[in-house]
């Protein structure tokens, strides 16, 4: 039964998408993925590459979000354009694929919060930071954001092989809502609840330290400027932090649309532009948006991309 059941939503599913050609939404998933990147890499590796950035927590909590980002934006490609053109993968392609797509999502959104966490131990304990969250403990840490961040999607990938046993159907489209629908009510509250409450700790912590925040910095002056730096890159973390939760949100839309068993052609573009353009904004603009706020990251970039110059510069006189 469940496996007649995601099979023909999956036919449904890909009939939609091919009357309303909406495999036109593989080009705005290649141009962001595409624009990302082309810096993603770059700054990982000016990171890695300099002992001056290399000692700094929030850099390498940076590094790590930048590197979970990759991971997601090339599994996400590679699931959109199987989904597109109607690729029949095997059954554990496509599970590895949601596995790895929840992973390293998940692990997106535990960086964030953890840096948003970072900035507020700087802040509270100045004299004390140094020790409170050394680089060995960040990886440390940063070691344990992985593992977290597996535990949810590997047990997914238990109740999947628990609920379907060996399928070997294979079907067009490959994706963790329909998965997700297929599940049995139990379980489904089980996992409904999972997201719940990670979510709640991640939004109660991040506005917990951005009240305590402003509290510790309201006297120091940096507010009274409207466009002072310190209000405008907290502008800037809190746009793209909302960045990072609102497809969580949508996601759960999306599977509250398909739980009344009418699959229609909003639910399908509600779920492409999820995953084809708002999962993939943040992204996007996390690299380009810490190159310009941060001195230090923006002239080391500068010095990887444009060395030869000042040498030049050197020879001529």
């Amino acid at each position: 039964m469940t496996h007649s059941l995601i099979f023909n939503i999956s036919v449904h599913w890909y009939i939609i998408m091919e009357s309303r050609h909406m495999d036109l939404f593989l080009i705005p998933t290649v141009l962001l993925t595409s624009v990302t990147m082309l810096v993603n890499p770059v700054l990982s590796l000016c990171i890695l590459c300099f002992p001056s950035l290399r000692q700094e927590t929030r850099y390498l909590l940076l590094a790590n979000m930048l590197f979970a980002d990759m991971l997601f934006l090339a599994v996400n490609l590679a699931m959109v354009s199987c989904n597109s053109v109607g690729l029949h993968m095997p059954h554990w392609l496509c599970e590895f694929m949601m596995v790895s797509m929840v992973m390293t999502y998940s692990t997106s959104v535990l960086t964030v919060t953890l840096m948003v966490v970072d900035t507020y131990v700087a802040v509270r304990w100045p004299l004390r930071y140094k020790e409170i969250l050394p680089p060995s403990r960040a990886k440390k840490i940063i070691m344990s954001l992985w593992v977290m961040a597996a535990v949810c999607p590997i047990s997914l990938l238990v109740m999947f092989q628990v609920v379907m046993g060996n399928d070997d159907k294979r079907r067009p489209v490959c994706l963790m809502l329909i998965a997700l629908h297929s599940l049995e009510k139990e379980m489904e509250v089980g996992v409904h609840l999972y997201f719940i409450i990670a979510v709640s700790l991640c939004t109660v912590l991040i506005v917990y330290c951005y009240i305590h925040l402003y509290i510790i910095t309201k006297t120091s002056g940096i507010w009274r400027s409207r466009y002072s730096r310190a209000r405008m890159t907290l502008l800037a973390h809190t746009l793209l932090l909302m960045m990072y939760f609102v497809p969580a949100l949508v996601f759960a839309i999306e599977l509250a649309l398909l739980k009344r068993d009418t699959l229609s052609d909003v639910g399908v573009w509600i779920n492409l532009a999820n995953m084809c353009v708002l999962m993939l904004l943040p992204r996007c603009c996390t690299p380009y948006l810490y190159i310009l706020r941060y001195r230090e990251i923006y002239k080391t970039v500068q010095q990887v991309l444009w060395k030869k110059r000042p040498q030049s510069q050197r020879s001529a006189t």
